[in-house]
C-alpha cells in the first residue's frame, strides 16, 4: 500500500490545529512516553458527554500494545 503524500500533510495540519485546541494533551502523552510504557500497566480512558453521561473503558498494556505505541511515534518523528 503506497502512502499518500497529500494525507500524510493534511494529517500533520490537522494534528497541529489538535495540539493548538488541546495544549495540554500531546505534553500528558510525553510524559507518558518517557516514563516509557510498561507491560502490565493499565491504562483507562473517560469520556463525559454533553449530556453529562460517561464512558469509560481501559485496558491492561501488551507487548503488542508498546510495539505499535512505538511505531506511531516512530512515524511522527518521535
Amino acid at each position: 500500500m503506497a502512502i499518500n503524500p497529500m494525507a500524510m500533510l493534511q494529517m500533520k495540519e490537522r494534528l497541529n490545529i489538535f495540539q493548538k485546541d488541546h495544549p495540554k494533551v500531546f505534553p500528558f502523552f510525553n510524559m507518558l512516553r518517557e516514563q516509557g510504557l510498561q507491560e502490565g500497566a493499565v491504562y483507562e480512558l473517560k469520556v463525559t458527554l454533553p449530556d453529562g453521561s460517561e464512558r469509560v473503558m481501559n485496558f491492561r498494556m501488551n507487548e503488542n500494545d508498546i510495539e505499535t505505541f512505538r511505531l506511531l511515534g516512530s512515524q511522527q518523528g518521535e
